[in-house]
């Protein structure tokens, strides 16, 4: 699988039989899965930087802003509530703009994963779209305090997913390693299916894990 590639990627998005959720009185909303290239690195606490710029693939996440109302300080895909008369890949691409800076057509959407209801009280749809290097990223002040690039290679290591049990889940609860760190469901639940099926071409589902306590409100 040429994954690699905007139309490999795209082709192999197309071969996915993407599972939606109905909002169910849960607020809609939509991420953006943006694969780009890694750069110089060393982002996140365990990550080798480079003396040189890497355009091995990468994607690009956010930690949010701490003065936020809600998951301040967490890590995140670009993204939020989908307007009125949006589509959850028109909410993607907008959201991009507004909090990375990064401005980006309707062609460089490849295609959806699938939707992840959050225990906060949204549906969210994750919309995989090619960045390119976005070289000229720049964080919002109102809700970016940083972005980083995560080499899809760390989605590989041996010790991903890490799955734990907390009291009141019924699921286990999904996290993906990242350095030195680790990354909770709703973003750990995107980057490891991203992984199963974009890379790998496995059909895993993740809908159904969990979300650690603190990510609950």
């Amino acid at each position: 699988m040429k994954w690699h590639t905007a139309d490999g990627l795209r082709a192999a998005l197309e071969q996915f039989a993407v599972r939606s959720l109905a909002a169910h009185g849960r607020k809609h909303a939509a991420v953006a899965v943006a694969v780009t290239e890694a750069g110089f690195g060393g982002e996140v606490e365990g990550l080798p930087r480079h003396d040189a710029w890497s355009t091995a693939p990468a994607l690009l996440l956010t930690k949010r802003a701490s003065a936020l109302r809600a998951h301040a300080g967490q890590w995140a895909m670009p993204g939020g509530r989908i307007d009125a008369g949006e589509t959850p890949e028109q909410a993607a691409l907008r959201e991009m703009h507004e909090e990375v800076g990064l401005a980006l057509g309707a062609d460089t959407v490849l295609g959806r994963l699938d939707d992840y209801a959050t225990r906060s009280g949204y549906v969210i749809t994750p919309v995989v779209v090619w960045a390119g290097p976005a070289r000229a990223v720049v964080p919002s002040a109102a809700e970016v305090a940083s972005i980083h690039r995560i080499p899809v290679s760390e989605l590989l290591r041996a010790d991903a997913p890490l799955l734990n049990h907390v009291r009141g889940a019924e699921h286990p609860v999904l996290r993906m390693p990242i350095g030195e760190r680790w990354i909770a469901a709703p973003t750990a639940a995107f980057l490891y299916q991203f992984r199963e099926w974009c890379v790998l071409g496995r059909d895993t589902r993740v809908a159904h894990f969990d979300q650690p306590a603190f990510a609950w409100k």
